[in-house]
């Protein structure tokens, strides 16, 4: 028993994905009214409730899953992808038609950036591995099919001081900071950095985000020329 225990990585914080998710309600509320006007409360009320519900479960650590806890965690990345396409589509559609307050518009697109960024970090973190509770509290051999590749899942022949941090000298798993930190690279480059997709729904996934961000800094760019010209 002793054995299989030090299998398992220490479970992961609930609060920096919390946080993420408060991030994101917190832009739902500061985007201007011509966003879905009283809708998006409706969102917000939704997103509030899911996740005082899963802070709940697991308040401190991820610790413990059931399938109605895993089926809420879904519910909550599902509602904030919807809302985040959404409000692209209607971005988009303002930015195309030129005939809103520019400097609002350009925040509100910054905003939506955001939103898209931390929203798709917490649809990785969620997928990867089987989840945040699954990555940690089941032994590795255990553990489902990786959809990533991260640096440390192939330092462990690097020179000591590198390998010290390598998945199979130190027993690390990837947490929210890391997915969230590829999600933003994944979003500025437009390809990935040093986190490699290995299935093809994370490759579909971070291709939709990328095209997102792509086509919100094209519009930006191009009203942003239009105000200065």
């Amino acid at each position: 028993m002793a054995d299989v225990e030090q299998e398992r990585a220490q479970a992961e914080h609930r609060w920096p994905a919390a946080i993420g998710v408060i991030a994101i309600i917190a832009s739902y509320l500061l985007l201007p009214p011509s966003f879905f006007g009283i809708v998006r409360y409706g969102v917000v009320g939704l997103c509030v409730g899911l996740l005082a519900a899963v802070i709940i479960i697991n308040p401190h650590r991820m610790v413990k899953q059931t399938s109605w806890s895993r089926r809420l965690g879904v519910i909550l990345v599902i509602v904030i992808g919807v809302t985040n396409t959404a409000l692209l589509v209607t971005l988009v559609t303002l930015l195309v038609q030129n005939n809103q307050d520019g400097p609002a518009l350009l925040l509100a697109s910054l905003q939506v950036w955001l939103t898209n960024v931390i929203g798709s970090a917490l649809l990785y973190w969620e997928l990867d591995r089987g989840g945040p509770v699954v990555r940690t509290q089941r032994p590795r051999s255990e553990i489902p099919p990786a959809d990533f590749r991260f640096p440390q899942d192939e330092d462990h022949d690097a020179s000591p001081e590198v390998a010290a941090h390598s998945s199979k000298k130190s027993n690390w798993l990837p947490g929210f900071v890391d997915y969230l930190y590829f999600s933003l690279s994944n979003s500025m480059a437009f390809s990935p950095t040093d986190v490699m997709p290995l299935t093809h729904r994370v490759k579909l996934l971070m291709g939709l985000e990328a095209f997102a961000g792509f086509v919100l800094l094209a519009l930006v760019i191009a009203r942003g020329v239009s105000l200065l010209g």
